[in-house]
């Protein structure tokens, strides 16, 4: 059962493929926004996941998240899920991600509860 209260930190190294290449060779490679917000999602999963009933997992329904400094390439992230509010099947995180000098993103993700089976039978009947 997922409780208001549940958190999870998760490290990560800033790779070249989390980066943005595009400033020219005068700035370094740092971490992309989509890559943190993808890191900040797999760390709300994973912090509920342990709490689901077997057959069942979470997918993204919202995200509401500033980038508020760069990264370089190369150093670690801590990325931080905590559950603040579940309704029903909806369940919102407060997430954050900090390197060794600042808070580096933040911000709301929401995560709604699904049926693994009937997610998939869903997507095969919209698919063919």
């Amino acid at each position: 059962m997922v409780e208001v209260g549940i958190s999870l930190d998760q490290k990560r190294v800033t790779r070249r493929d989390d980066c943005i290449t595009f400033l020219g060779g005068d700035v370094r490679p740092s971490l992309a926004t989509p890559s943190m917000i993808k890191w900040m999602e797999i760390c709300c999963r994973d912090a509920i996941l342990p709490h689901l009933d077997g057959g069942q997992d979470s997918v993204g329904i919202k995200v509401e998240i500033e980038h508020l400094a760069a990264t370089p390439m190369g150093q670690e992230v801590t990325y931080t899920a905590a559950v603040v509010e579940v309704d029903g099947r909806r369940v919102r995180f407060r997430v954050e991600a900090s390197d060794s000098s600042e808070t580096v993103g933040r911000g709301v993700h929401e995560r709604y509860v699904v049926d693994i089976e009937r997610f998939a039978a869903r997507l095969r009947k919209k698919f063919g």
